[in-house]
């Protein structure tokens, strides 16, 4: 069994593979404060869902995270308790992707795991959205290349900015109103936010592929089961694309 982990400024997603098959997954609460052994006893109590345990089952351990705390804790963490030291998705790891960010440094880990799994997945040029604290969108070249993105603001980010400097606006459920032209407070907010949203993503996506060329466009993350319906460029929605990039990069340093 592989164990991958993705932890993300919000969220941290764990995920169990067999061989190529995800047999489950699990979201959590980001918590940079919470330590090794603390993250031991979440992770282990997912594990026994499956009947497995620390000690057995578990053949390998792939992290990919943007919160220095929570790498170092991560790591920690499973050589302490898995007895080897994980493949942490940083410089230096191969991932089989070129990188031509002009500082490939610079580019998270998510980002890269994402671009590795949505090449394996629908080939190049590929873009890649994804809906977590930030929206991130990362575009694949014909030839597999990582060639870079752009980031805008997440939606519960823009949310929260919006009702800590309007006094009368209140927080709303995130779903798709009745109609754009929206009746209350409420559904006006949301229309405002959802469709506006859509038309960002669907308006960077065109302005990538009038450089890219026409691409393969795939949804992921936390918001992305929301947005992938209504847009008109967005073409796949995989939520647990960052666990299959981070399972096909551990898969290509364990051949090393």
């Amino acid at each position: 069994m592989l164990l991958v982990i993705d932890a993300g400024n919000t969220q941290t997603v764990v995920g169990l593979y067999g061989g190529e098959e995800l047999l489950d997954h699990w979201r959590i609460a980001t918590n940079a404060e919470r330590t090794s052994d603390e993250h031991a006893l979440l992770i282990g109590q997912f594990l026994q869902l499956h009947g497995f345990s620390f000690d057995e089952g578990i053949r390998g351990v792939a992290i990919s995270s943007g919160v220095p705390r929570i790498t170092g804790a991560l790591r920690d963490m499973a050589e302490r308790y898995f007895g080897f030291t994980p493949l942490v998705v940083e410089p230096g790891v191969k991932t089989g992707m070129p990188i031509l960010y002009d500082n490939p440094k610079e580019v998270g880990a998510d980002r890269i795991a994402d671009a590795v799994a949505a090449f394996d997945l629908y080939g190049g040029p590929a873009i890649v959205v994804d809906f977590g604290t930030a929206t991130v969108f990362d575009a694949v070249s014909a030839k597999g290349e990582y060639v870079g993105g752009a980031i805008a603001p997440g939606i519960e980010i823009s949310l929260d900015a919006l009702f800590s400097r309007a006094a009368w606006l209140r927080r709303v459920e995130l779903v798709e109103p009745p109609s754009v032209i929206g009746r209350s407070t409420v559904e006006s907010i949301q229309s405002g936010v959802i469709y506006g949203v859509t038309g960002m993503v669907d308006g960077i996506c065109r302005r990538i592929m009038d450089e890219l060329g026409e691409a393969a466009v795939v949804a992921t993350g936390g918001l992305s089961a929301l947005i992938a319906p209504l847009s008109a460029c967005i073409q796949h929605e995989e939520p647990w694309l960052t666990l299959h990039g981070l399972r096909l990069i551990y898969e290509k340093n364990a051949e090393q």
